[in-house]
């Protein structure tokens, strides 16, 4: 145990240190791209841009209004507002006007938002037309019996209580400082419009078997009236398309391949298809691969891509940016993100605090990159000292047979209400991600931030994806479930733990440098400081080599923390601003 180290990771950070101005140079273009690769149809009106906005205290005064450059939340540099931080207590008023030429009268028209922090209430035209709880998710309101030919104005109420009810927020903070980042609010991904015919695909499951040679699909409708026809540019790749079984409003569709190539990092191949229903028209794609648990030749444990034994060489990476906070200013800044990683040889990256846009997915899929998400914690506020500085210290403790009756009353999730909020968002989480080709592995519970009742929660998520492996509970607190035995290792001597289950390092590292003025604030958080590039780049690469070494003895997967700088952690492989790679 690095006594030293660790005793200056859990000491209190300054809440009061100086903050910078910083930026990437990544050019904010109006965030314009198809939001939803896998269900694109023609139809699009994007509403990104400049809304009005104003924000209420408890008595209803206004306390900051003007124009907001929307999806940015209030809080961000690109929001173009004063900055102001919701307060748990104040009403987030969102309103904009949209001129519609003509109605289609054949048609119905959905409103879309890719995400809204935390609780949103939607009207148009003073007609309320529905309310979204959770932060991190997209939902969709029919607007088709509220719009109006000429203007329509278009209203969003936003409350965010952070950390006060139990919603996820990540690593959001009304007090940030260490490893707590600013809080944000309001609607933080693309907000958008499209057309729809009567008869329409509402939801599309796509999940690849590659024993079997096929794509199952599961396509949920507004009615049953429609036929199905999928096609391929690639004349050789369907060979036939079935439907099993029509149930409800889904239908169960087997489509039958050929000649088709497996997807790996080293060769991310994707498939792009057209989809028919009746009338209803749009693109997709899939990728053939299989995410799973195996034990190798010698009998020991391994993650497994396509059936075959697979080191998982991951990076923790929260998504932030200085500027914007949890929303990418453009397209190009997540591929710079995704691309850098991979070229510093890592093939799978852990997404801890958030889910990111559906496009960011996309990427990794086609550039190759697995994914480790990360259902977002919530719950109110966690007892750090016993959920975490004491497990990272005493590791028994975070293992100890009875932790639910000893510990979990400390991790924010003591109510009814916040364990029925953990079960929406999850079961939301999923089904929004559950096609994604990239997504290789789900974790429920991170160092016991918001945990309860892990082995029943694991139970219910299985149900609405049994498709992957899950990390149950990583870091501690493991309950004795899962497809991973998961341990989060900073201050002792990296080994492997030989089990019934792959051993994954789901976090090691933490090595911070501050680098000149690329930082947000006067304040550095890490579990091992540095001053020169040199003696980090050297105790870096005496670490991957330690890796190295551990997957030959059994290792299945690890994390390296961290992808970039944020705000007092500064310990990035890249800076906060992106504009320094502190290591090759």
């Amino acid at each position: 145990m690095n006594w030293k180290d660790m005793l200056s990771a859990i000491s209190k950070p300054d809440k009061n240190a100086a903050r910078y101005e910083l930026s990437t140079d990544f050019k904010y273009t109006g965030l314009q791209e198809y939001p939803r690769p896998q269900l694109q149809r023609k139809s699009y009106i994007n509403l990104n841009g400049t809304w009005n906005y104003r924000i209420l205290s408890g008595q209803g005064r206004v306390v900051s209004s003007g124009d907001i450059e929307v999806p940015f939340s209030p809080e961000t540099k690109l929001s173009g507002t004063d900055g102001h931080v919701l307060l748990p207590e104040e009403t987030l008023e969102y309103a904009r006007h949209f001129n519609m030429d003509r109605l289609k009268k054949t048609k119905r028209l959905l409103l879309h938002f890719g995400a809204v922090d935390q609780i949103a209430h939607v009207s148009l035209n003073g007609i309320n037309i529905g309310a979204h709880e959770g932060g991190y998710t997209s939902f969709t309101f029919d607007i088709t019996d509220y719009v109006v030919e000429g203007d329509n104005e278009l209203k969003v109420k936003v409350r965010d209580y952070t950390d006060r009810i139990g919603y996820a927020r990540g690593k959001q903070s009304l007090e940030p400082s260490g490893m707590w980042y600013s809080a944000q609010s309001g609607i933080w991904q693309t907000v958008w419009m499209e057309w729809v015919p009567e008869v329409y695909v509402t939801k599309l499951i796509m999940i690849p078997d590659i024993d079997k040679h096929c794509l199952k699909l599961i396509m949920k409708v507004s009615e049953k009236k429609g036929q199905v026809k999928i096609d391929s540019s690639n004349q050789d790749l369907i060979k036939e398309v079935q439907v099993d079984q029509i149930q409800d409003d889904k239908l169960y569709i087997t489509v039958k391949l050929a000649n088709y190539k497996l997807w790996t990092p080293e060769e991310p191949n994707l498939y792009f298809i057209n989809i028919e229903y009746g009338k209803d028209a749009f693109s997709s794609y899939f990728a053939m691969r299989h995410f799973g648990v195996a034990s190798d030749e010698n009998g020991i444990p391994r993650l497994t891509l396509n059936h075959k034994p697979y080191f998982m060489n991951g990076v923790l990476d929260q998504g932030y940016y200085p500027e914007s906070l949890m929303t990418p200013p453009s397209d190009d800044a997540m591929i710079n993100d995704i691309e850098t990683l991979k070229s510093l040889g890592f093939n799978m990256i852990r997404k801890h605090c958030k889910l990111e846009p559906m496009r960011w997915y996309f990427h990794c899929d086609r550039i190759g990159m697995i994914v480790w998400q990360d259902i977002v914690n919530g719950g109110t506020k966690y007892d750090m000292n016993m959920i975490c500085n004491i497990p990272t210290v005493v590791r028994p403790f975070g293992n100890a047979k009875d932790k639910n009756r000893l510990f979990l009353r400390f991790t924010g999730r003591n109510t009814e209400k916040s364990k029925q909020v953990w079960h929406q968002e999850c079961k939301e989480m999923i089904e929004q991600l559950i096609s994604v080709p990239c997504l290789g592995q789900w974790c429920l519970f991170n160092e016991g931030w918001g945990q309860f009742d892990a082995a029943d929660c694991l139970e219910y998520a299985m149900k609405i994806d049994n498709t992957r492996p899950f990390d149950a509970a990583s870091g501690w607190f493991h309950e004795d479930c899962g497809d991973v035995f998961s341990e989060h290792i900073y201050f002792e001597e990296l080994k492997v733990k030989q089990g019934q289950r792959p051993y994954v390092i789901s976090e090691y590292g933490g090595f911070s440098m501050k680098v000149g003025n690329h930082v947000k604030r006067d304040a550095i958080y890490g579990y091992k400081k540095y001053e020169h590039q040199k003696d980090l780049q050297d105790a870096y690469d005496e670490l991957m080599a330690k890796i190295k070494s551990l997957e030959e003895e059994g290792l299945a997967g690890a994390v390296f923390t961290q992808a970039t700088d944020i705000e007092d952690e500064l310990n990035g492989l890249i800076t906060y601003d992106r504009k320094v790679q502190k290591l090759y």
